[in-house]
């Protein structure tokens, strides 16, 4: 990977549903006379990228169901919100007053991922419904109508635990591997690293995520250059099973000595 990079956003104006997101990425580029090239790094904001893909959920169409009325009462929300959040959810695994911690997808996050934040006033912006695909979608119509190979990723913003503040996460990637595997290689005093692996994917994500910002920016695309990243045709981001995270495997064994 090159010393040397560069992160640009991109302001692109509000995307509104049925939107192209490669015509709005290549419009707002030629604005600035500024083009894509090999190799380049499109890490997409995943609510502009739901609301181009139409995700856009209206509140007073939703109606709550028991369950979100009585998780709405403990946590102190919205029921219509609940009750999408239980919606995009695979399980719900608690929450404090405002959020609910969820498993979506193999990973835990607030609320399912479901946001109020750049969405019209009454609506909610869940994820899109599948950013893996979504990635290669457009890294595959960007290799088509601009004749570069490109890759692509989904980044979300998630709070991390005991820390304060949010990152960037990478919830769909295509066209680079989503974790470089460093086992093997050696440290500073030769000794051979064990289980260290580095996450990309999520790296990029971070860095993207100083240009494009959190409120009215208006950047929801970032353009990373000069990584020098092979690419290829990968597709998703690698994850592990519970049992195997530091944290939800250790709570779980709490949890089970606390019932024992």
């Amino acid at each position: 990977m090159n010393a040397e990079y560069q992160v640009r956003g991109v302001s692109t104006g509000i995307i509104s549903p049925g939107d192209d997101i490669v015509s709005v990425l290549t419009h707002a580029l030629s604005c600035t006379n500024e083009v894509l090239l090999e190799g380049d790094i499109i890490v997409i904001a995943e609510s502009a990228l739901a609301t181009a893909e139409g995700r856009l959920i209206d509140l007073d169409e939703v109606t709550p169901s028991v369950k979100a009325l009585a998780l709405a009462d403990e946590f102190a929300m919205d029921p219509r919100e609940v009750e999408v959040v239980i919606q995009e959810s695979d399980s719900i695994v608690g929450g404090i007053p405002g959020f609910l911690l969820c498993m979506k997808n193999g990973t835990l996050l607030p609320n399912a991922g479901v946001d109020a934040s750049n969405a019209p006033p009454g609506y909610l912006v869940p994820l899109p419904s599948d950013p893996d695909a979504s990635a290669d979608r457009i890294r595959r119509e960007v290799i088509s109508r601009c004749g570069v190979n490109t890759g692509v990723i989904v980044a979300d913003s998630r709070t991390h635990a005991m820390r304060v503040g949010c990152s960037g996460v990478a919830i769909g990637c295509a066209g680079i591997p989503s974790v470089i595997d460093d086992r093997g290689r050696c440290d500073l005093f030769g000794r051979k690293l064990l289980v260290t692996k580095r996450a990309i994917a999520d790296n990029i994500a971070t860095a993207a995520e100083l240009v494009m910002g959190e409120a009215d920016e208006c950047m929801p695309i970032a353009i990373v250059r000069g990584l020098g990243l092979t690419l290829s045709e990968e597709i998703g981001i690698e994850a592990i099973a519970a049992e195997e995270c530091l944290f939800m495997g250790t709570l779980r064994n709490i949890s089970k000595k606390g019932n024992d």
